[in-house]
């Protein structure tokens, strides 16, 4: 008997466990909805079922209110015509026994009737729902996503709170709370040159009549502070006086006046002092800066480069460079699966090698994909050059999932097609990696291969390095998402149905820098991509190993 009741509770612990297993796991799964569109579509269908039953609840308070009013209205008529002659009204017996039968059962009735609770429907779906919303960390997340958008793509506020974004669809106006909301985000991660824009922005639509419950003396003081923050003593002083001009009592805004004028007083006596200060020092040092070198150029950084292809700026792709790369129907080198339907191949770049594969994946495949794909989506990773695991990155917002041949036909055969176009051994090949991006999804500068002081970058998969990369684009993009590589110049833009396909290694086996490469963030729109990374192992008689470092 013993041993059966603790073989009872053991069997009651694991069931415990697995649920709640099985919880986390769904709630790991729904979160971080903003890095994927993919899998925020299906909360606009939750906040529609939660419409649907909001409307349920008004009408059945409604209806509740509109029987409160008929008793109303009929007790109203009533009691003005018998308070009139109150002795006279009760002389009727029947109105004497009506009396006593409203007061000692219908006004129960209505006082029942009046704290009947409708909300059950809607709360209890209400609780369903709110653990598969999104968290903070979501909505910081598509804040910030809006913030980068706006540096990458030099958008000024006023252009993105009206909602006139290239190429969109659905114009979506901000509100003051919105750009409230935004500011206050950047000021919680000490962003104040953001936080200046988003407020200044808020107190603009004030200015202009907009109904808010945020009041200006709020935007004010985040504004003021912001500016002061940046160095702008003078103007943070300007924005302070009129806060104080609203809510005189202000005592933030009564310090911070004191302390501003006291700075700028300081910076004023050390602007008159420092004439002086040269002209002293001036019999001992000359001053004089060492000139430029004639012709020379500071370098670009990365980061403005990258910005400046996302947005269309910087190509070097010259004419002459240009008239060497060509379109052609392309059978590598007579293919038996390809001599009947070669494909549609255009060079894209020259260095490093891009071609692009034009109606390469049908819409029934993608739609096949994006179907095995949605429900195992995941916050995609990047390995971790220190310990050569897989980590998340602020750097990479998008989520993924692997697809493997065996799970579908199809993934089998768009593997050989990719096999049959590239000569390349897919058996050692990572598998087919779905990614969908988010708010402003991106995935900065980076290397596909494992460079030489990253030893174990791809220890554990046993296949060597990443000599290749593919690249579906399985939708097209509104505006921007460009796949772009700063330190040649190079960006290729996302069409769908096609692939664009280039060489991580020389033959040499060394890598090859020039491929550093890049996700745009997506300013509009909604992108799906596969990709295939192609490993050494397997590739020895298909691409043998050249003697020259370089080739």
């Amino acid at each position: 008997m013993f041993t059966f009741r603790m073989f009872r509770m053991e069997l009651q612990c694991s069931w415990i466990f697995l649920l709640l297993s099985c919880l986390l796991q769904s709630l790991s799964a729904h979160s971080g909805f903003f890095t994927s569109i993919g899998q925020m579509t299906d909360l606009l269908y939750t906040e529609k079922d939660l419409v649907t039953s909001l409307k349920d609840y008004i009408r059945a308070e409604e209806s509740k209110l509109e029987q409160v009013k008929q008793w109303a209205d009929k007790l109203d008529s009533l009691t003005a015509t018998a308070t009139q002659d109150p002795e006279g009204f009760l002389g009727h017996p029947v109105n004497a026994f009506k009396l006593m039968k409203r007061l000692n059962t219908e006004w129960g009735d209505l006082e029942s009737l009046v704290l009947k609770d409708t909300t059950d429907g809607f709360i209890s779906n209400l609780t369903i729902q709110r653990q598969h919303f999104p968290t903070d960390e979501d909505q910081t997340g598509a804040a910030k996503a809006l913030l980068r958008l706006q540096d990458t793509y030099r958008l000024d506020t006023n252009t993105i709170s009206t909602g006139n974004l290239p190429g969109v669809t659905y114009k979506s106006p901000m509100t003051v709370e919105d750009c409230y909301e935004l500011g206050k985000i950047a000021y919680s991660e000490v962003d104040y040159y953001h936080t200046e824009l988003w407020m200044d922005q808020a107190l603009t639509q004030l200015d202009q009549g907009e109904d808010s419950p945020t009041d200006t003396v709020t935007v004010l003081d985040y504004l003021s502070y912001a500016i002061y923050q940046q160095g702008d003593i003078e103007r943070a002083l300007e924005y302070t006086k009129r806060l104080l001009e609203l809510d005189p009592e202000h005592q933030r805004a009564k310090g911070n006046l004191k302390y501003f004028q006291f700075q700028l007083e300081k910076q004023k006596k050390e602007a008159d002092a420092e004439p002086q200060k040269t002209k002293e020092q001036g019999t001992t040092e000359t001053g004089k800066k060492e000139p430029k070198k004639k012709g020379f150029r500071e370098p670009i950084p990365e980061r403005k480069k990258y910005e400046m292809l996302c947005r269309g700026e910087g190509i070097k792709m010259n004419p002459r460079r240009q008239s060497r790369l060509f379109c052609r129907y392309f059978d590598n080198n007579r293919h038996p699966n390809l001599l009947l339907a070669p494909v549609k191949q255009e060079e894209e770049w020259d260095r490093p090698y891009i071609v692009r594969y034009h109606d390469i994946i049908s819409n029934s495949e993608i739609e096949k994909i994006k179907e095995l794909a949605k429900p195992r989506l995941r916050r995609a990773t990047v390995h971790d050059p220190l310990t050569g695991k897989l980590t998340t990155a602020l750097y990479r917002v998008s989520k993924s999932a692997w697809l493997t041949g065996y799970e579908h036909p199809m993934i089998e055969i768009i593997n050989q097609r990719i096999e049959d176009l590239t000569g390349l051994e897919m058996d050692t090949a990572e598998e087919l990696q779905v990614a969908n991006y988010g708010v402003g999804g991106q995935y900065e500068p980076h290397f596909d291969f494992g460079r030489k002081d990253e030893p174990d970058a791809f220890k554990e998969l046993g296949t060597g390095n990443r000599i290749a990369t593919w690249l579906f684009y399985m939708s097209d993009v509104a505006a921007g998402g460009a796949t772009v590589f700063p330190d040649v110049g190079a960006a290729v833009w996302p069409k769908k149905g096609t692939a664009v396909f280039w060489y991580n290694l020389f033959s040499s086996g060394e890598g090859d820098y020039s491929t550093r490469h890049a996700a745009c963030p997506v300013l509009v729109g909604n992108k799906w991509v596969s990709n295939k990374w192609i490993h050494e192992r397997g590739q020895e008689w298909r691409r043998p190993c050249s003697l020259k470092e370089s080739e």
